[in-house]
C-alpha cells in the first residue's frame, strides 16, 4: 500500500502561526522533501523536530520527484515544504503534486499562512472577486504586455513582487492599467508588518524604499460607464478634425488609458 504525500506550509514569518497538525504530521512522516534544505532543516530544529530532509525545488523538480514518488510507492509517508506559504503558490510542489495524483496517491495538503490571503483581506480593496496572478515578468515589454491582458477584468489583483523591482512594476501597472486604488503589504505577519495604502500615481510619484517580501493589491477594472466616458473623448477629438489615430493617442496619454483597449471599445 502506497504512503501520503503532504503539502504542507511553512511560516511565511511568524513561527507561533504553525498549526498543531502541522507539527504532529512532520513528526509523523519518513522524511521531509523540501524547497531548501538548509531553510527547512532549521525550521524543524526550531520545532524540535528531527527529520531527513531531501532536496525538491524548481530546478530539479522533474527528476527528484520521481524519487519521491518511487518511495511514497514503497509504502513511505512523504510532507514537501516550499520555503515560505504554500507549496506549488508561486513556488515548487506543482510537478511533485501532479505525479502523485498520475499514480493514485493520496494527496493531503495542510491548512495555513498565506501571504497573499492576508494582504488581500488587509487592503481595504473589494474582496469578492479576485485573481492571484503571482510574479509579473521582470522583462518591462514583457511585464506590460501580461498587465495588458488583465485590463478588463473585473476582479481584485494581486501580486507578488521583489523590493528591487517594485518602482518599476508600480510604473508598469501605472503606465498600463491607469490611476486605481492599490496595496502594498510588506513583511506579514512579521514584528514590522505593514499595509501602504494608497493609489497608483500616488506611489509612482513618491517612489518609496520598500523592505521585505511584497504583495501588491489592485482595484478592479473600472466601470464601463468611465469606458464610455474615454470614447466620448476620442469622438470629441475625431469630430474636431483629429484622425482617429491620433485621438486615440491623445486620450490614452491624457487619461492613461490603454490604446489598445480604446481601439476596442471604439469598434
Amino acid at each position: 500500500m502506497s504512503g501520503i504525500l503532504y503539502l504542507v506550509p511553512s511560516p511565511i514569518g511568524n513561527l507561533q502561526e504553525v498549526s498543531p497538525r502541522v507539527k504532529e504530521v512532520l513528526n509523523s512522516v519518513d522524511f521531509v522533501a523540501c524547497e531548501d534544505t538548509r531553510n527547512t532543516s532549521h525550521l524543524l530544529s526550531l520545532l524540535n523536530i528531527n527529520k531527513k530532509c531531501i532536496s525538491c525545488h524548481e530546478h530539479n523538480e522533474a527528476s527528484a520527484s520521481s524519487n519521491i514518488i518511487d518511495q511514497i510507492n514503497e509504502g513511505k509517508n512523504v510532507a514537501y515544504l516550499s520555503d515560505a506559504g504554500y507549496p506549488c503558490i508561486s513556488d515548487p510542489g506543482y510537478i511533485l503534486t501532479k505525479k502523485a495524483i498520475e499514480k493514485d496517491i493520496k494527496v493531503v495538503p495542510l491548512s495555513g499562512p498565506n501571504a497573499f490571503l492576508n494582504a488581500l483581506v488587509g487592503s481595504g480593496i473589494d474582496t469578492s472577486h479576485f485573481l492571484f496572478y503571482g510574479f509579473l515578468d521582470s522583462k518591462t515589454s514583457s511585464r506590460e504586455k501580461e498587465l495588458e491582458s488583465l485590463i478588463d477584468f473585473p476582479f481584485t489583483l494581486i501580486f507578488y513582487e521583489a523590493p528591487h523591482r517594485i518602482n518599476e512594476t508600480l510604473a508598469s501597472m501605472y503606465k498600463v492599467l491607469g490611476n486605481r486604488k492599490v496595496t502594498i503589504a510588506r513583511e506579514l505577519t512579521k514584528k514590522f508588518e505593514e499595509f501602504i495604502r494608497s493609489d497608483l500615481k500616488t506611489l509612482v510619484e513618491e517612489k518609496h524604499d520598500y523592505i521585505g517580501e511584497l504583495v501588491i493589491v489592485v482595484e478592479k477594472a473600472s466601470l464601463e460607464k468611465e469606458d464610455k466616458d474615454y470614447i466620448l473623448e476620442v469622438k470629441k477629438l475625431i469630430d474636431s478634425g483629429y484622425s482617429t489615430k491620433d485621438a486615440i493617442n491623445i486620450v490614452s496619454i491624457l487619461f492613461r488609458v490603454n490604446k489598445n483597449k480604446l481601439k476596442k471599445e471604439l469598434m
